[in-house]
C-alpha cells in the first residue's frame, strides 16, 4: 500500500526541553515526554523553525562560464509566539497553565527544542523513531509585545546554536 499524503495543518508537535539531552542529536523517548509541549499555545502564522540557504563560499575554476558555489556552514531560522493565560477570577498571569511562557520569559535561557510534523496528531505522545524535522540548542531572546490585537500574547525570537535536520526519536534508555 502507498503512503498517502496528509495535510500540514494542526500536525506539528513542538516541545521545548530545559535541560539538555544527553544526546541532543537523539533525544530519547523519555527526554522528550519530560518535557513541555508548546503546540497548544503557538501561533501558526508566524511560528518559525526551519532551516535556510546555507552560506555559499565562492569556488569557480578559471575555466568556469558561471558562478559554482560550495555549499558553507547551515543556517537556520527560529521564533514563536506564545499566548499568554491569565486566571479569570484575579486577571493574575496563571502561572501553573503556562510552562512554555515560564521556560522563554527570560532572555538568554538555553534551550532544547524538537519539531515533529507528521500524520500523527501533536497530542499523541512522542515514540521510538518519530521523525524529528528539526532539533536543537537554541537560546532565546528577550519576549517581544506584538501588535496589541487578538489575544495577549508575546513573540519569542530564537537563536539557534547547534541543529539537528531529520533525526530520529531515540529508545528509552538509550
Amino acid at each position: 500500500m502507498a503512503g498517502a499524503r496528509v495535510l500540514a495543518d494542526g500536525k506539528t508537535k513542538f516541545t521545548i526541553l530545559i535541560t539538555e539531552p544527553a544526546d541532543p542529536g537523539a533525544p530519547t523517548v523519555t527526554e522528550l515526554l519530560a518535557g513541555i509541549d508548546v503546540q497548544d499555545d503557538v501561533l501558526t502564522s508566524d511560528f518559525n523553525w526551519t532551516a535556510t540557504d546555507s552560506e555559499k563560499i565562492a569556488e569557480k575554476a578559471l575555466s568556469a562560464k558561471n558562478n559554482a558555489n560550495a555549499i558553507g556552514s547551515g543556517n537556520y531560522t527560529a521564533g514563536l509566539t506564545l499566548w499568554r493565560k491569565y486566571d479569570p477570577s484575579t486577571g493574575a498571569p496563571d502561572m501553573a497553565n503556562e510552562p512554555g511562557w515560564e521556560a522563554v520569559k527570560e532572555k538568554g535561557t538555553e534551550l532544547w527544542c524538537y519539531a515533529r510534523e507528521s500524520g500523527k496528531d501533536p497530542d499523541v505522545p512522542w515514540a521510538e523513531m518519530d521523525e524529528i524535522y528539526l532539533g536543537g540548542h537554541v537560546i532565546n531572546d528577550t519576549p517581544q509585545k506584538v501588535d496589541g490585537t487578538g489575544f495577549i500574547k508575546r513573540r519569542i525570537p530564537l537563536e539557534p546554536q547547534t541543529m539537528y535536520d531529520n533525526i530520529v526519536v531515540a529508545a528509552a534508555g538509550v
